[in-house]
């Protein structure tokens, strides 16, 4: 700055000799940088250190090469891959496969539980439940249980209603396991398959019908079918009264769970098409669940047997008189 020393107001800037100084330019990128993180705060920054970049100046007017090491970089992409959860991609005969279909832990199989249990208007149990993340794992466990306890619920029904039988022998009935699992696991997954498949064709010929993945369906059945097990063991108790009531407060609440569901998707379709799927799924879940409370908890009415009555002869003896 250089000032005339007669008048104070004429004083003016002058620039430095051999251009900016290495600290002005230095500051005016800084002041460049907070402009552009004022004007993006989100924006993403990358620092370069020395060790990491190298500039060399060729002929006094060359370009500048600037060699970053990105190493760092890409291991933090690669750890955020798997916290992402992303879940491993392989071909159907490998144990990845389906490994990825068991990828649950229990607080969210205890929330679907907890769905299943609670249907209430307006939620859908795919939406709200499972969150684009069916599994496999809360299904088969639900399915295998419930084997096992109308299976042997049928069995000690049997035994305490011939408990007062004299001629009664209990014996332990093994194919009733068999029947069970072949009816439960068949309903489980073919009907799904049915249903997914028919609303698939209707999504082709209907473009404005949405859908769900095979896996979601399969999973929404599996876990609609949990409020027999309480119910299959409550059925023990010999009163035809309460085993009635319980099989229709199941069905309510497991019949809701379905039609909450799939009414959303199967609204979409024509009038006469939307209400035969509907009233499909229920007939189907309502035979399942009357064919398992007759089969393995029928009460026997035993019908007293009238005694034998032994037919009089009346002999009319002759004599003779002498």
């Amino acid at each position: 700055m250089i000032c005339n020393s007669k008048a104070l107001s004429g004083c003016k800037k002058t620039p430095a000799k051999g251009g900016s100084s290495p600290l002005n330019s230095q500051g005016r990128k800084f002041d460049e940088a907070a402009e552009l993180l004022s004007a993006d705060p989100g924006a993403s920054t990358l620092s370069m250190s020395a060790s990491n970049t190298s500039t060399t100046a060729a002929g006094g007017g060359g370009g500048e090469d600037v060699k970053l090491d990105l190493s760092e970089e890409e291991g933090e992409e690669e750890s955020s891959e798997l916290l992402g959860g992303q879940k491993p991609t392989g071909g159907f005969w490998t144990f990845e496969y389906y490994q990825s279909f068991f990828n649950v832990d229990t607080v969210q199989v205890l929330d679907r539980v907890k769905g299943s249990l609670m249907p209430l208007p307006g939620r859908n149990f795919i939406k709200h439940n499972l969150r684009s993340n069916p599994d496999l794992y809360g299904p088969f466990w639900i399915c295998v249980t419930l084997v096992f306890s109308v299976a042997i619920g049928g069995n000690l029904s049997s035994f305490l209603s011939e408990k007062g039988n004299p001629s009664y022998h209990y014996r332990p009935q093994f194919h009733r396991v068999t029947i069970a699992a072949l009816v439960i696991f068949m309903y489980a997954w073919l009907v799904p398959v049915g249903l997914w498949g028919f609303l698939t064709w209707r999504q082709g010929a209907e473009r404005q019908i949405g859908g769900y993945s095979f896996l979601e369906t399969v999973c929404v059945y599996g876990y609609s079918l949990f409020i027999y097990i309480p119910t299959s063991v409550l059925w023990i108790i010999p009163f035809e009264w309460l085993r009635w009531t319980l099989i229709l407060i199941a069905m309510v609440i497991s019949g809701s769970v379905l039609v909450l569901t799939f009414w959303p998707v199967v609204r979409e379709d024509t009038k006469v098409m939307a209400v035969a799927t509907v009233v499909t799924i229920v007939v189907l879940h309502t035979l399942l669940a009357v064919g398992c409370k007759m089969y393995f908890f029928q009460t026997e009415v035993h019908v007293p047997s009238a005694a034998p009555i032994t037919p009089t002869i009346n002999m009319t003896i002759a004599t003779k008189a002498h």
